[in-house]
């Protein structure tokens, strides 16, 4: 009967080929039981550990019922984290209970990755191939097998112009700040670089994770091209008194900038793609400010210790910050949690806990956050429009990094969720994004919120909270079952005052937690002094702060810098990104630019 009620709902919004299909495209088995055809026309549903039985995985068993009716929703937990603080402030002062509440959300987070990884975007089944080829993204859900019904879906385009497209820019009511998008850009870059000479499915970036590939360079080739091999430093340049990265024509490694961009703008970092945008450079010249600083530390504590050693200690101990910095001032500000986060590896080392990291294709897909983006970008007193801001570097060397992040600082970003908010610049990459999601066989955006703990939606409008927008997306798919992901987390209505809808953070945290802390650095066998040089160096990552990485790497008094704008009057962010730039133009096309670099922002 559950399978006739799925066929029948998949009946609505997809038209059957004449041949047989895979019974499984019905996506019979539920609470991730797995499903296994037998012939054309039978299945069987393995119900192993998912507290599950039955034909199709559907019935409790006693413990699961138990835990599923005494456990609050999503909402109500998030509702209970960003409100009371009365009584948050006085557990986040008591350290036990805080690293009691803090080891459950990481356990608790971390467990709805699978690890050891199973499927990938060729294999919908468990094989060595998706567990051991380090070359694909992995995938959370299986893809829908290859012999399935064909999808009746809309027009990708139609669903960017229609939905997605920005109308009027809606800043973000939690205040996030450009300083976060910047952030959240040149972070994520490390992990994710999809390989699209090989196809969507494919990454370039090994590491699966917190490496720092972004400052260092993907390979060993590129890595030795931008040190200096002295003192274990990275190659610089000084222009004004302040220290940038290096010139390409200098250090010969590949960076994509336009042939019409001057050799002395054409900055040299560890991701080739860094050149794109300001901001991105921004991030690059403080990380290799922080670098070079931190070595002259280990030089001096060390002093008998050669370059390689230097150089490798100093990496680690920038991964560590990375994490440090991430996790209690980057999702700490996007959670909008009054529980205060915590990065203590050792709340871990009693815990089942993988140190081992694959990076899904859903995790890729869900972090393209392009609505964070502005209209224009004000730094001081002068505006750039998206023409005047890509692939130009002389707006760094002419602000400074400290002009710059003040002014990030101050500059509200837009709402993710809530639909309608993308940059008309970028909306060619989000028409491929969504393309790549279909030719990957994503399942649906439902499938996501089920797997992820979430309630499935029965309607457009309680999916977007909106009466047009939800006739918009019902006129598009037709059926709520037919939503996409990428879609889906971008029509989603908000949490309340909130950049995100619940999805995009139930998804997102587990992926992040599980990436972050299973680094090799927070293992028993690497969390010690020793690793990071003595406790001067495990001092550097424990006390990291982003404010602190801004500040040390500086010329002058300390800026302005927050992932969240101030709440005091500036003006006005709307009349910002309203208005048109009046900078001397680059004369490029920012459409074809970022759609070259359809990325991960």
């Amino acid at each position: 009967m559950n399978r006739l009620i799925c066929l029948v709902l998949l009946s609505t919004f997809w038209i059957f080929p004449g041949e047989g299909y895979d019974p499984c495209c019905a996506q019979p088995c539920q609470n991730q039981g797995v499903c296994l055809s037998k012939g054309a026309d039978a299945y069987e549903c393995d119900c192993t550990r998912t507290g599950y039985y039955g034909e199709n995985c559907t019935t409790p068993e006693l413990l699961t019922f138990v835990k599923t009716n005494l456990k609050p929703r999503p909402s109500i937990l998030h509702h209970i984290l960003t409100h009371y603080k009365w009584i948050w402030d006085i557990i986040n002062n008591i350290s036990f209970l805080r690293d009691a509440i803090m080891r459950y959300i990481l356990t608790s987070r971390s467990h709805l990755v699978s690890s050891p990884p199973t499927y990938n975007a060729d294999y919908n089944y468990k094989s060595w191939e998706a567990y051991s080829n380090l070359s694909y993204y992995t995938r959370t859900l299986a893809p829908l097998p290859l012999n399935c019904p064909t999808p009746d879906l809309p027009n990708a385009k139609q669903v960017v112009e229609r939905v997605l497209v920005r109308k009027q820019f809606i800043p973000d009511p939690q205040r996030t700040s450009l300083m976060f998008a910047f952030f959240a850009q040149h972070f994520s870059h490390q992990f994710f670089k999809s390989d699209f000479k090989k196809g969507p499915a494919f990454t370039k970036a090994l590491g699966h994770g917190v490496d720092l590939g972004h400052i260092y360079g993907e390979t060993l080739e590129r890595q030795h091209k931008l040190r200096l091999f002295k003192d274990g430093k990275l190659k610089y340049q000084v222009v004004d008194g302040e220290v940038y990265p290096p010139l390409v024509k200098d250090v010969q490694v590949e960076m994509h900038y336009p042939p019409h961009i001057p050799e002395d703008q054409r900055f040299a970092v560890g991701h080739e793609v860094f050149g794109l945008v300001p901001g991105l450079m921004m991030y690059a010249s403080i990380w290799l400010r922080e670098h070079n600083r931190v070595c002259d530390i280990m030089k001096q504590e060390h002093p008998d210790w050669d370059d390689e050693r230097i150089f490798q200690t100093t990496r680690l101990i920038l991964i560590g910050e990375t994490i440090k910095i991430v996790i209690e001032d980057y999702v700490q500000h996007l959670s909008g949690y009054n529980f205060k986060l915590k990065f203590d590896p050792e709340l871990l080392f009693s815990e089942r806990f993988q140190y081992h990291n694959r990076i899904a294709s859903e995790f890729n897909t869900l972090y393209h956050w392009h609505p964070l983006m502005p209209d224009n970008f004000q730094i001081q007193d002068q505006l750039y429009g998206h023409h005047q801001f890509v692939f130009n570097n002389s707006i760094l060397t002419k602000h400074g990094i400290r002009n710059m992040v003040e002014s990030f600082t101050k500059q509200t970003s837009g709402r993710v969720a809530g639909g309608r908010n993308l940059p008309a610049a970028v909306q060619g990459v989000a028409v491929n994004i969504l393309e790549h999601s279909r030719q990957m066989r994503y399942q649906s955006f439902n499938a996501y919120r089920i797997r992820f703990n979430m309630k499935p939606y029965s309607s457009f409008e309680e999916m977007t909270g909106d009466k047009e927008l939800a006739a918009e997306m019902q006129q598009l798919y037709g059926h709520i079952d037919a939503v996409e992901l990428y879609p889906g987390l971008l029509v989603e209505k908000p949490r309340p005052n909130a950049v995100f809808g619940e999805t995009m953070v139930e998804m997102g945290a587990p992926y992040s937690l599980k990436g972050l802390m299973g680094n090799a650095i927070c293992s028993p066998e690497y969390w010690m002094p020793s690793t990071f040089g003595g406790k001067v160096g495990f001092d550097i990552v424990n006390s990291a702060s982003l404010k602190k990485l801004v500040c040390l790497n500086i010329n002058g008094p300390c800026p302005m810098v927050s992932f969240q704008v101030p709440d005091v009057k500036y003006e006005s962010s709307e009349n910002v990104n309203s208005s048109s730039g009046h900078s001397t133009p680059n004369n490029i096309n920012p459409t074809v630019v970022l759609n070259e670099r359809s990325s991960e922002l």
